[in-house]
């Protein structure tokens, strides 16, 4: 190799090696953070599957007491978000429940979306919720296959934690200090993440 053809592979080989190494967004991942994140873990365009969410309902299950406790389709509409969040408000949302949400036990919610052109595979959502930096609970759902051009329901249903008085206090004396990251994959690979506050005052 010539001496100015070597220099010049050396200067290439160092530019590389100064490169951020990009790491791939994965369900384990996502499992694994132990507080919300600051910012969004994927672009918009990564939805290449053109997902929309359209409607979206949410339901106490407890017996006797079933009700709706918010529906988009129906012109409840969530608190505003904090000013600095720009052109990502479309996949940010706040929560005002109040401190009764606090001993629901069985909530359902009714997710509506339509898709492109494209098949999709194990649509996987993880939806994991903290308080400041704390863990309280993570949700994981899968629908197997998507027909393309389609309009859709996906019906959850969560468990929710059992909190303490103290955690209660803590809870509603907080507004928006309650968060939650939802990640959606097709094939495990990531294509959206939004993210909510909740005030329970």
């Amino acid at each position: 190799m010539a001496a100015v053809e070597y220099e010049q592979w050396q200067e290439d080989t160092h530019l590389q090696s100064e490169e951020p190494q990009m790491y791939e967004i994965t369900p384990d991942y996502v499992n694994m953070l132990t507080s919300p994140t600051d910012g969004f873990l994927c672009e918009l365009e990564h939805n290449v599957y053109n997902i929309q969410f359209v409607n979206f309902k949410i339901r106490c299950l407890d017996e006797g007491q079933e009700r709706v406790l918010f529906d988009l389709g129906a012109g409840d509409l969530p608190a505003p978000p904090p000013p600095d969040i720009g052109e990502n408000a479309c996949r940010f949302i706040r929560y005002h429940f109040g401190p009764e949400f606090l001993g629901i036990h069985n909530i359902g919610t009714t997710l509506e979306f339509t898709n492109g052109d494209y098949e999709v595979h194990n649509f996987r959502m993880i939806e994991r919720h903290y308080f400041r930096d704390q863990l309280i609970t993570s949700y994981d759902f899968t629908m197997p296959f998507v027909i393309p051009n389609t309009r859709n329901t996906w019906e959850m249903i969560y468990t929710k934690p059992e909190f303490t008085d103290e955690w209660k206090e803590a809870l509603t004396s907080s507004p928006w200090e309650v968060r939650s990251d939802s990640f959606y994959f097709v094939n495990d690979r990531l294509i959206m993440h939004n993210r909510a506050e909740y005030n329970y005052c």
